[in-house]
């Protein structure tokens, strides 16, 4: 029976998983069409493809520093066992880079999706800032994956930094007003954003190996506070990146007048209720018997969160909003 009960429950983990990763595929594969749908706006060309890209990209940057992240702070807990699960930074590596040479394909074509590998003007790549920005990525996964496969997988921080550096500087073209400061914003946004979301599920895979209710609690404690600090971050780089794009009296109205407005509704919709759930586990966890079942509620975060990085590449896909 217990043989039945555990098989059960690894057939459901695996089905919420299918959905959940079939669900983010589908944002950016048919988000493009159903938020432009009457705004006037042209979309671009493979945008749907360019959104499913971002989105394992922006993924792949973190799950491995969730994972270092975490680890720094599990290491920190007193009593805490001495096992680690198996490090999915060389699958999340190789999958970004996968992701960054297509996305680099993009680019060395003019921007449109490539019918034909002859189309692919690889040298082009370094005739221009985002045909460089690009490579930078490609090498830097290629190199965090062999960091992740070396004795020293903490040594790829350094390469995934460059991967965030990069794309805050992709988002920003030079003909931008104030360029480095967007920048900044989406890097800091960026670097919060994966330690909070890879960092809740290596916390989560921690617990579920430990088996240890007063080592799981502390560390769940530890994450949560840091992940306050991290939700503030990001919520204030938002803000103030939305503003940047969007002036305050024009806010309100583009949210569902321009694709991009409507997207980035959404994430805020799916981020309430990502607050909602960590408030709810943040409250099991002080006041429940069992600090443990803050798992329940944490579980949901993560798949939330999950949907937020799919919007988050269909963001990367639209038409940036006109200044008004």
């Amino acid at each position: 029976m217990t043989f039945i009960r555990l098989a059960g429950e690894a057939t459901g983990r695996a089905v919420a998983v299918l959905v959940l990763v079939t669900l983010g595929a589908l944002i950016p594969l048919l988000g493009p069409s159903a938020v432009l749908h009457g705004t006037g706006e042209a979309a671009a060309p493979g945008d749907g493809g360019i959104g499913l890209l971002r989105t394992v990209l922006f993924a792949a940057l973190c799950v491995p520093l969730g994972e270092m992240f975490v680890g720094r702070l599990a290491g920190r807990v007193p009593g805490a066992p001495a096992g680690r699960p198996r490090g999915w930074g060389p699958y999340a590596a190789a999958a970004g880079l996968v992701a960054a040479l297509g996305l680099a394909s993009v680019v060395a074509t003019g921007n449109l999706v490539p019918d034909d590998p002859a189309q692919i003007d690889v040298g082009g790549l370094y005739a221009s800032r985002d045909g460089k920005l690009a490579l930078l990525e490609v090498n830097a996964f290629a190199a965090a994956w062999l960091c992740a496969l070396s004795r020293r997988p903490g040594s790829q921080v350094w390469p995934l930094a460059a991967v965030a550096a990069a794309e805050a500087l992709r988002a920003h073209p030079v003909t931008e007003h104030s360029p480095l400061a967007g920048s900044a914003l989406t890097l800091v946004h960026l670097t919060c954003a994966s330690l909070w979301v890879g960092g809740l599920v290596y916390a989560l895979r921690l617990l579920r190996l430990w088996g240890v209710p007063q080592a799981g609690a502390a560390l769940l404690g530890r994450y949560a506070r840091a992940a306050a600090l991290l939700l503030a971050a990001v919520t204030a780089t938002g803000v103030c990146s939305t503003l940047r794009r969007m002036p305050a009296e024009t806010v309100l109205e583009q949210l569902t007048t321009t694709a991009y407005g409507r997207a980035l509704l959404a994430k805020v919709l799916l981020m309430a209720v990502v607050a909602g759930l960590a408030l709810w586990a943040r409250i099991r966890l002080r006041r429940a018997a069992d600090p443990l079942t803050a798992c329940v509620p944490a579980r949901g975060e993560v798949a939330v969160l999950g949907l937020v990085v799919a919007v988050s590449g269909l963001l990367t896909a639209l038409p940036v909003p006109i200044r008004w």
